[in-house]
C-alpha cells in the first residue's frame, strides 16, 4: 500500500460507536469526494462519470464506515419500488420452485424484491395482492401458462418479460425460452434410434404455446420418417389424470403404442402405472420418455428417460432480461439449451 493511500486511511474521520448510523456525507468526507459522486458510486452508475480509483476509494470508505444506504428513501425519491412480480401456475412441481429459485437469487445481486403470485389452473388467477400493482411494482415476468393473471393485476401495463411464450405474439418486451422444440427432437430421435415406429404422444391439456410446440415438433420429426405412426391423448398434468389417459389410449383399437412420448413427467409416471394395471413392462413392452427432469423421475422403477429443462437457469435468464428492460437495454437473446438425459426407461421395441 502506498503512502498516500495510507495516510488517507488513517486520516478518515469514523463514526463513533453508538452514534447515529453513518451518511452519505461521511463517507464524501472520508473519501475527499462530493456527496454527489458518493451516490453515483453506490447507485452504480459512476461509470464515465468518475474514476475506476475514484469509485474504489468511495467502495472503501462505505465499508469501513458500515455505511448502508438508505433505500426506503431512495426508492421514494426515484418513484421505484424495486420489487417485481414472478406469475407462474400453480406450484405443483418442483420446477417453478426453482424458476423461483434462479429469479430470486439474481433479483438479490440486484438489490430487488421478487413477489411470488400463483395462478392456479382450473380456478382461475388469485386474487389481486395489490391495491395498485402498477404503485406497487416495477415490472413483472410472467410464465404463459399463466398469463391471465396478468389481466387481473394489469401486468401487461407494467414493463413485463414472458417466460415460455410465442416470441412472435409475445405481451412482453421481450421474452425467454428454453428449446423445447430441440428437447422433442432429441427424444423422437432417440426413440425412433431404437427402431420405434408406433407412438403415443400423452399431451398437457393445457393451452399453451410450450405444449402447441411440442406437439408440432413431434409430428413434423415422425413424419420425416416412413412407417411411422402416433396417436395423441390428452390429459391434465396429473398422474392420477394421465392414468386414466394413457390407459384408455394403450387400449384403444388398432396396434399398440410401443413408445410414449410424455410433456411432462408427471404424465410418465402416469403412464407408469398405467402400463402396470395393463400388464406393461417398462422398457420391455412399452418405452416411456418425459420432460422436465424433476427429482420424481429418478425416483421412477426404471429410471425415466427425459429431457432436461434448467429451472433454475430459465428463471436467472428471464429475471436478467427484466432488469434489461427495466434500464433500457437489449436482453440476452437466443432460447436456453437442453438435453435428453437417457434412462433405464427405453430401449429396443419386441
Amino acid at each position: 500500500m502506498s503512502a498516500v493511500h495510507e495516510s488517507r486511511r488513517k486520516s478518515r474521520p469514523t463514526v463513533a460507536r453508538g452514534s447515529t448510523r453513518p451518511t452519505s456525507r461521511d463517507v464524501a468526507q472520508a473519501a475527499g469526494v462530493s456527496q454527489a459522486a458518493v451516490s453515483l458510486v453506490l447507485g452504480d452508475k459512476w461509470r464515465g462519470r468518475v474514476s475506476e480509483a475514484t469509485a474504489e476509494r468511495v467502495r472503501e470508505a462505505a465499508r469501513d464506515l458500515g455505511y448502508r444506504p438508505n433505500l426506503a428513501a431512495r426508492n421514494l425519491r426515484l418513484g421505484r419500488t424495486r420489487t417485481v412480480l414472478l406469475v407462474v401456475p400453480a406450484l405443483t412441481t418442483e420446477f417453478f420452485a426453482g424458476v423461483y429459485t434462479g429469479a430470486a437469487r439474481v433479483a438479490a445481486e440486484h438489490g430487488f424484491g421478487v413477489v411470488l403470485y400463483p395462478s392456479p389452473e382450473g380456478i382461475g388467477p388469485a386474487r389481486d395482492p395489490f391495491a395498485s400493482a402498477q404503485s406497487a411494482l416495477d415490472g413483472v415476468l410472467a410464465s404463459s401458462m399463466a398469463a391471465d393473471a396478468l389481466t387481473a393485476i394489469r401486468g401487461e401495463a407494467l414493463p413485463l418479460v414472458m417466460l415460455d411464450s410465442d416470441p412472435e405474439g409475445s405481451l412482453g418486451a421481450a421474452t425467454v425460452n428454453l428449446d423445447i422444440a430441440d428437447g422433442i427432437r432429441q427424444a423422437a430421435a432417440h426413440l425412433l434410434s431404437l427402431g420405434h415406429r408406433r407412438f403415443l404422444h400423452l399431451a398437457a391439456d393445457v393451452p399453451s404455446w410450450t405444449f402447441d410446440v411440442r406437439a408440432r415438433e413431434l409430428a413434423a420429426r415422425l413424419d420425416e420418417v416412413p412407417g411411422t405412426s402416433v396417436r395423441t391423448a390428452r390429459s391434465p398434468i396429473s398422474i392420477e389424470a394421465a392414468v386414466t389417459a394413457a390407459e384408455a389410449a394403450l387400449t384403444a383399437p388398432g396396434p399398440r403404442p410401443t413408445a410414449v412420448i410424455c410433456d411432462d413427467d408427471q404424465l410418465a409416471a402416469g403412464t407408469y402405472k398405467a402400463a402396470r394395471r395393463l400388464g406393461l413392462r417398462i422398457p420391455d413392452d412399452l418405452s416411456v420418455t418425459g420432460v422436465d427432469d424433476l427429482a420424481l423421475a429418478t425416483a421412477m422403477d426404471p429410471e425415466l428417460t427425459t429431457v432436461h429443462l434448467n429451472a433454475e437457469l430459465f428463471g436467472e435468464r428471464g429475471m436478467r432480461a427484466l432488469l434489461a428492460v427495466l434500464e433500457d437495454r437489449t436482453p440476452e437473446g437466443g432460447d436456453i439449451p437442453v438435453h435428453l438425459v437417457v434412462r433405464s426407461s427405453t430401449a429396443p421395441p419386441r
